[in-house]
């Protein structure tokens, strides 16, 4: 008899031939809450866990996502050394992003408490992304727990194909999409969207995400159904993580409040305007005994910062004034200069305000394609974005420690808005990298403009300059007034209810991602600040264009060249040789790097170079090589050996054929001595090919005069 437990079912149709059906009380059933999310033959395991306390001193919610997607999954076996699953991927990371950024804004901001999501891609449709369903698994597991969670949310994906909006397609679907984003929200308020676009309009984007959020008001239902299923949603546990002082609370605010506004209106650069908050904060602290001191210090930073935040956002509410003295929707200076490093292949500074990025381009060939070992990303990349944000751009100390989830998230979204203006024709692997040197406000999106620059210079023709502007977000949730800034600052972004990036072209939108913390937003808050994004981006692109309009027509003198050669899928194997030895030797005699690929039943071969005499060497033998000699045709050939009875020719790479003594001249030879030297050039002319064995028959002295006496007879 079966001990398996029954568990608990709902099911939601998606209305295109799929469903998703979540299942509770099977699989790990001492987390606080678990679940497993199926759709098709995809299997994601999400389960929760939650400390009964918060740590000493701890005023956020120390939350960790991590998504981790098993080789098993697809029936395959890890590449890697040590063949079991090791650090994330950058994928796997960019999905514990999205997961997060939907989740985090759910929770009651007085729980303090380490919280950990694990979400684990068990079994997999090798033809469905699994990020469309690890925002619904994640919520549905915290649904069934009785941590304190204010949702649920869920997220989809939703695609524009053949001018439709489809929700969660597959991955041949979404080959042929316009439009492609994740969008996550509750049943009443999108929270969060990420996603790329073939220069689509804003209106394009916001049906979609209208199309997207009743999808989304579906799978919140199925949670509270799967609840009721269980006899209810559990009550929610009972906390104490924070301990107040409300007579301190009014004390800071009353001393504080005033002097913090007149500095926050001083318009005072960023680093200096620190100084002077910090300085306000300090005097209170100061004027405390010993004793008051210790006791009050960790509450009173808490409370300042309340101040600090609300004077702020009233300044920019009630007085439209702005930290910088800006309008709302009005960019920061701009300066930018191409060819900036003379060494790269392509470089370009952008700074904008107190934001700076260098930024280089590095093309290559074949062999510096990125390869993809992951379960549900598994091939080659040929275009890569680094994005690297040292400690010294924000004037702090800081050990460089590789790329933490944020630099991997912003140089995905910069990747993606700059993907979509690359040429059909383009030959190069293209690796991109941004060092911001400066930041105060949206070093993303002065990656993509450094980027899109970096690119031109470099002599990529892209379809059309791409800048990005970040958008903010002030509401006063009791009265409804809010104000939509552009080229948000850090403090802006820190203080707001919304951070909105947006990347572009002349004709549309390529990339965004948004971040909303607050709930109501309306619509046409969201169209006001597309609007607005719109303007900022045209007002830098123009900037931009005035350093460099369009992509330069020739290449660095040091950049590499590359050449491609189409050949018959049966001449692979002769241009490679045994073991590699024909193309290694022809890459160490050249001076050049080579590669072999079939495509679709044909070889194409690679050849990069820095070099054109180089370049023209490794083409010759490589044409050569697949050459079909041609009787009639004359060839210069290299003397390979000298036999009793005449000569053996090289006319092209890999193919001799026998220059009889009887055809070398029209005069009788009798030995071959003295008559040719190994390695010396001969012109010869191809007589004859053998049907059966392919031998090659060659003439020298047809293409000598013949004598008179030889032509009177």
């Amino acid at each position: 008899m079966s001990n398996k437990p029954q568990g608990f079912r709902s099911s939601i149709d998606l209305g295109n031939g799929k469903s998703i059906e979540i299942e509770t009380g099977i699989l790990a059933k001492q987390a606080h809450g678990s679940v497993v999310v199926k759709c098709g033959n995809t299997m994601i395991l999400a389960t929760v866990v939650s400390n009964k306390d918060a740590k000493e001193n701890v005023d956020f919610l120390p939350l960790s996502v991590d998504y981790q997607e098993k080789f098993a999954s697809v029936g395959r076996i890890p590449g890697s050394f040590f063949r079991r699953e090791a650090k994330l991927t950058d994928y796997e990371v960019l999905v514990c992003r999205i997961v997060d950024r939907a989740l985090r804004p759910l929770f009651p901001n007085d729980y303090h408490a380490d919280t950990q999501v694990n979400l684990v891609l068990m079994s997999s449709d090798k033809n469905l992304p699994p990020d469309c369903l690890v925002g619904l698994a994640a919520s549905s597991a915290l649904m069934v727990s009785d941590i304190p969670f204010l949702g649920p949310i869920s997220e989809v994906r939703v695609a524009k194909i053949n001018g439709e909006l489809v929700l969660n397609p597959t991955e041949t679907e979404m080959k042929n999409a316009s439009l492609e984003m994740i969008v996550s929200g509750t049943e009443k308020d999108i929270n969060m969207v990420e996603g790329e676009f073939s220069e689509v309009s804003e209106i394009e984007m916001l049906e979609a995400m209208k199309f997207a959020h009743e999808a989304i008001k579906i799978q919140c239902k199925a949670q509270w159904d799967l609840c009721e299923q269980m006899g209810g949603r559990k009550p929610a546990r009972e906390y104490c993580h924070e301990k107040n002082d409300e007579a301190l609370r009014t004390k800071i605010w009353d001393l504080t409040y005033n002097k913090v506004y007149e500095v926050a209106k001083s318009q005072l650069p960023k680093s200096e305007r620190s100084v002077q908050f910090k300085a306000i904060i300090t005097e209170f602290l100061e004027s405390l005994t010993e004793e008051e001191r210790k006791e009050q210090e960790f509450l009173a930073k808490k409370y300042y910062h309340d101040v600090e935040k609300e004077a702020m956002r009233k300044m920019i509410l009630d007085e439209s004034i702005r930290l910088d003295g800006r309008k709302l929707d009005e960019v920061r200076a701009i300066w930018s200069e191409v060819d900036y490093l003379p060494a790269a292949h392509g470089s370009a500074v952008f700074t904008r305000g107190e934001t700076q990025s260098v930024t280089t381009v590095t093309l290559g060939g074949k062999l510096d394609e990125q390869l993809l070992d992951a379960p549900m990303s598994f091939g080659y990349s040929r275009f890569m974005l680094h994005y690297n944000f040292p400690g010294f751009s924000t004037g702090e100390v800081r050990p460089n420690r590789g790329p933490g989830r944020r630099e991997i998230g912003h140089g995905n979204l910069a990747l993606r808005g700059l993907k979509k203006v690359l040429p059909a024709d383009n030959a190069y692997v293209i690796r991109i990298v941004s060092d911001i040197l400066e930041s105060n406000g949206s070093s993303s999106m002065a990656t993509v403009c450094a980027g899109s620059l970096a690119m031109m210079d470099a002599g990529i023709n892209l379809t059309g300059g791409v800048s990005g502007v970040a958008m903010g977000l002030i509401c006063d949730e009791k009265t409804g007034n809010y104000k939509v800034l552009t080229d948000i600052l850090g403090d802006e972004d820190h203080l707001g209810d919304m951070d909105f990036k947006v990347v572009g072209t002349d004709k549309g939108i390529t990339a965004c991602q948004m971040d909303i913390k607050i709930n109501g937003l309306k619509w046409e808050m969201l169209e006001e600040a597309l609007s607005q994004a719109k303007k900022g981006r045209a007002h830098i692109l123009n900037e931009m264009k005035k350093t460099l309009e369009t992509s330069r027509t020739e290449f660095k003198p040091h950049t590499p060249r590359i050449e491609r050669v189409i050949i018959e899928k049966d001449q692979i194997g002769a241009i490679i040789g045994p073991g590699g030895k024909v193309i290694q030797g022809i890459q160490k005699d050249t001076n050049t790097t080579i590669s072999v690929t079939e495509i679709e039943n044909q070889g194409i071969v690679e050849i990069l170079s820095e070099n054109g005499e180089n370049m023209a060497a490794a083409l010759r033998i490589i044409k050569g090589i697949v050459a079909v000699p041609e009787i009639g045709e004359v060839y210069e050939g290299k003397v390979k050996s000298i036999v009793e009875f005449g000569a053996f020719i090289e006319i092209l790479p890999g193919k001799d054929g026998l220059l009889h003594i009887s055809e070398i001249s029209w005069d009788r030879i009798a030995k071959m001595d003295g008559i040719f030297k190994e390695g010396e050039i001969v012109k010869v002319k191809l007589v004859e090919v053998d049907k059966k064995t392919g031998k090659l028959r060659l003439s020298r002295k047809a293409l000598l005069p013949k004598p008179e006496q030889e032509s009177n007879k």
